[in-house]
């Protein structure tokens, strides 16, 4: 699919508050607008991808070039355009996030993006562009925006999941509540914490792929002649974006922490249990040495005869198992 943007205001291109982009998805076969601003490729089928390459003269990578890990192959220049692919977030809201790799292409006066998904900042940022003032008036201007709003869906993401940590941490050290009987809770928040690392660890992932941008388009910005505001906004979003970074690194720092705790706690209850089992053992051990010498059978055994032979021997083994758990009390072991 192919869903082109355009400038309402073509007569007013230098005042930016009334700037604002038209939506439009694109029917097949048709030839694309010469002043597309933004032409956004979702899922793009290979006769799509060469109508735009044709208008652009471009070269779309592949999904399969998208993937390449190689910086060299994801940020790079070649005839006159600028090719970047990013991994962004994406189902962040749901219990099953992912990472997916976006490409930009800046050429001339026209940004493409290429993605295969649906990252929720995209759909944020048209919104917002399609209102007076959404956007700026160029092709690097509504690329600056778009950055910027997937870096607030990041940090979106971060605040939201900082906050659920905060309420696990409170749930995990909450004294009122007793130690035993909790083995369900410490699997259910065993499980969140782990969900919630692997989306911090890709949000991260995310910020550090979109830092690499920023740094590419700041040195190509000063080889280049771009307004000084663009360059401002570049280091603007870049400092914005390494704070997250440390944000994110100190709440998988605590996330860590959790899990350690919640095992140490774990650890506590299950040692709790094989203690109560010992204990149990040690109180049993002299009753069943009494009974398993009277059970012997032996010829010479003079209490046998005796009449009060049998209630001494209940009395002694129930005075056997109460001496040792008198003694736990007594230390405290108990």
């Amino acid at each position: 699919m192919i869903v082109v943007y355009r400038m309402v205001d073509p007569m007013e291109r230098d005042d930016t508050n009334v700037c604002r982009l038209e939506r439009q998805v694109l029917p097949p076969g048709e030839a694309l607008p010469a002043d597309a601003v933004w032409i956004d490729l979702v899922a793009p089928t290979r006769e799509e991808d060469r109508l735009v390459e044709q208008h652009l003269g471009i070269e779309i990578p592949t999904r399969e070039d998208m993937e390449d890990i190689e910086p060299s192959e994801l940020l790079y220049s070649e005839n006159g355009a600028r090719y970047m692919t990013v991994r962004l977030l994406f189902a962040a809201d749901s219990d099953d996030p992912d990472i997916t790799a976006v490409t930009f292409i800046l050429k001339g006066a026209a940004l493409v993006t290429v993605r295969y998904d649906e990252p929720r900042a995209f759909g944020m940022f048209a919104n917002r562009a399609g209102k007076q003032g959404g956007c700026g008036a160029s092709a690097e201007e509504v690329f600056a925006g778009l950055i910027e709003t997937i870096i607030d869906r990041l940090a979106e993401v971060l605040q939201a999941t900082g906050s659920s940590i905060d309420r696990i941490s409170r749930a995990v050290f909450d004294v009122a509540d007793k130690m035993t009987g909790r083995h369900g809770e410490y699997q259910k928040t065993l499980r969140d914490l782990g969900r919630y690392g692997t989306l911090i660890s890709m949000s991260r992932e995310s910020l550090v792929s979109i830092e690499r941008l920023l740094l590419f388009l700041s040195v190509v910005y000063r080889a280049t002649r771009v307004p000084v505001e663009l360059r401002e906004q570049v280091r603007t979003t870049l400092r914005d974006l390494q704070s997250l970074e440390e944000h994110a690194t100190f709440q998988s720092g605590k996330i860590q922490f959790l899990l350690d705790a919640t095992l140490g706690l774990v650890n506590l209850e299950q040692n709790n249990i094989i203690k109560l089992f010992s204990v149990m053992a040690v109180v049993f051990m002299p009753p069943t040495l009494i009974a398993s010498i009277y059970g012997m059978n032996f010829k010479d055994m003079p209490e046998l005869d005796l009449w009060f032979g049998y209630p001494s021997a209940l009395l002694a083994m129930v005075a056997a198992a109460i001496a040792p758990y008198l003694f736990f009390r007594w230390k405290r072991w108990l």
